[in-house]
């Protein structure tokens, strides 16, 4: 078996195998997946994150099936992560190895994974971000991230790609939904996808109406809206050109962009090792249960539960210097 160093310096040579096992790691939340990331991190930052979201049956897959198709024609290499609903069985991702991206199998060019939600919310499984960076490390140019599908809620999808393509079809209630916050906020291009069907210039008006009710900045990116039918490419060029103008348009920006992106998942680092740090070393087997029933019971409330146990951290901090902390 790879030790964390060996296996980064195959990843980052561009070892598919290597890629995938590295991606294993991450996403089975192994502690050497933690070591790995740390031996990659340097040598990411290159890659230009896609993210295409939008509700279950919108015709995600084949629209991203399409768009790498086009990407690659650019000669640029390309990784696909598809995060797919979790089995309740496996705990894996329910349409496994994503049968409708067969036609890039042949090609090296393209590296395609399925990863499963694991019954986290926002449309991306926890590991979703790593694993792009192990691409971003393998020399991947793109990486095209497909979440799972949620709703209106699935804006996890922001705070981790350069471009957030939402996707939308005529017939299934979009019209409404076009008209509500969530998921119509995060968008940086609007695609109504299968465009053939009836409702369709419908569906773009009502989502052009919400546009025009927003206030833009004469030098500001509104998103286009264009319209596709994935399952014979129609459209698709003018999407992936899309992609390249926001990208040249948000250059100035993409620093800030960025560094929120690496803000997030700090916070959320040391949110986790925090707690990690508390159950493991500051509180006895079943004290934190006990606090939560006390919380229940109304005989405290979550404020002051929770700036007593920071106290009691603090406390132990001389004692326990980085203790319980990998």
């Amino acid at each position: 078996m790879s030790t964390p160093p060996s296996l980064a310096q195959r990843v980052i040579a561009g070892d598919v195998r290597a890629v995938a096992r590295a991606i294993s790691l991450v996403e089975n939340a192994d502690p050497s997946g933690v070591d790995l990331v740390r031996h990659i991190f340097g040598s990411t930052g290159r890659a230009y994150l896609i993210g295409v979201t939008g509700p279950p049956g919108a015709g995600k897959s084949t629209l991203v099936d399409h768009m790498v198709a086009t990407v690659r024609t650019g000669g640029s290499r390309v990784g696909v992560l598809a995060v797919d609903p979790t089995s309740p069985f496996t705990g894996g991702a329910v349409l496994g190895d994503r049968l409708r991206m067969q036609s890039h199998m042949g090609d090296e060019g393209v590296f395609i994974r399925s990863m499963a939600t694991r019954g986290h919310l926002g449309g991306m499984s926890r590991a979703t971000a790593d694993a792009a960076l192990v691409l971003d490390a393998a020399g991947r140019e793109v990486v095209v991230i497909e979440t799972v599908g949620v709703g209106q809620g699935e804006v996890e999808i922001v705070r981790t790609a350069d471009v957030t393509i939402v996707v939308l079809v005529p017939g299934a209630g979009d019209e409404v939904q076009a008209l509500k916050a969530g998921i119509m906020e995060i968008a940086d291009i609007f695609v109504v996808n299968k465009a053939d069907r009836e409702g369709a210039d419908r569906l773009a008006f009502e989502i052009e109406s919400n546009l025009s009710l927003q206030q833009f900045e004469p030098d500001q990116w509104r998103p286009p809206i264009l319209k596709t039918t994935a399952t014979n490419g129609n459209g698709v060029p003018e999407l992936v050109d899309a992609i390249w103008k926001f990208k040249a348009h948000s250059a100035p920006m993409q620093a800030s962009r960025r560094r929120s992106r690496a803000e997030d998942p700090l916070r959320e680092i040391v949110s986790r090792l925090f707690m990690d740090h508390l159950e493991g070393v500051v509180l006895a087997p079943g004290e934190l249960d006990a606090i939560v029933a006390r919380i229940v019971a109304r005989e405290t409330d979550p404020y002051a539960a929770a700036h007593e146990l920071l106290k009691r951290v603090l406390k132990r901090g001389d004692r326990d210097p980085g203790r319980g902390i990998p």
